[in-house]
């Protein structure tokens, strides 16, 4: 496991407006002046955190797949972000890990936000996605997610005492319920001895629901090591595995925790 350098972007999204945005993410990475690895977008990123699905969903061949690509190809970077896909009729809001040499992996939406009626859009997801770069474990979650610890937890593994190392949680967290987004990412890192990663986004959308972002990164302790509120913000991190190794070998809490295996 060696150092990993990830770079979050939150930022104002123009409603269910695909041109506009992918357009701007576009400017916003190619003038980065640091190297990433990875670089992390928003939940539904390409049109705002909209239910409908019907006119704005693409294949897993339709331009923002193929926007992902060229991005990830020409910064020789990891790109992730959450987009509407249609496949075998049904919806999902599905979040995509895009890698330079044009392979990806998916993760679809587990937990649907009823509240919404996203549920009444979307097919849910019935399988986790835990990736690997530079020896780091990544588990990839949208928005919703984040509530349902269960879904989250870090699983019996023989071989390792950890499952995974980094949480990333894609998001359209509303200000609303802002106290809830900071509270349940530290929750989170702190019972599975990860860095979590939330980058949420800014601005106002048609259902005139309020974003101030608050996008955030916490250490296994619980601690936030980066936060921003109310504005469009990019932001570099480089996570050093040291750190994390020092935290779960002075505090090896995992070890007690319960077994189970989720179905």
């Amino acid at each position: 496991m060696t150092d990993l350098s990830v770079t979050t972007i939150q930022t104002n999204i123009y409603w269910e407006d695909k041109e506009a945005n992918l357009i701007m993410l576009g400017e916003k990475i190619c003038s980065l002046h640091q190297q990433a690895q990875i670089i992390i977008l928003p939940e539904m990123f390409n049109t705002g955190f909209s239910m409908n699905a019907a006119a704005l969903a693409e294949d897993m061949n339709g331009p923002t797949i193929h926007w992902m690509k060229k991005i990830s190809k020409e910064n020789n970077v990891i790109l992730t972000g959450s987009i509407i896909i249609k496949e075998d009729n049904v919806f999902y809001n599905r979040l995509i890990w895009m890698m330079p040499n044009q392979q990806m992996g998916f993760y679809d939406k587990r937990h649907l936000f009823g509240f919404a009626k996203e549920d009444q859009f979307y097919e849910r997801g019935d399988k986790r996605l835990i990736t690997s770069v530079n020896g780091w474990k990544i588990n990839l979650q949208i928005c919703y997610d984040l509530r349902f610890p269960v879904w989250a937890r870090q699983q019996s593994n023989e071989t390792s005492i950890a499952e995974y190392d980094i949480l990333i949680n894609v998001a359209n967290w509303p200000e609303k319920r802002n106290h809830a987004w900071e509270t349940l990412l530290m929750a989170r890192a702190i019972e599975n001895q990860c860095y979590v990663i939330g980058v949420n986004r800014v601005g106002k959308d048609a259902n005139n629901q309020n974003y101030i972002g608050n996008s955030c990164i916490i250490n296994p302790l619980g601690e936030t090591l980066y936060k921003k509120s109310e504005e469009e913000d990019i932001h570099h991190t480089i996570f050093k595995k040291d750190d994390l190794l020092n935290i779960r070998s002075s505090y090896p809490f995992l070890r007690d925790r319960d077994h189970f295996m989720i179905h």
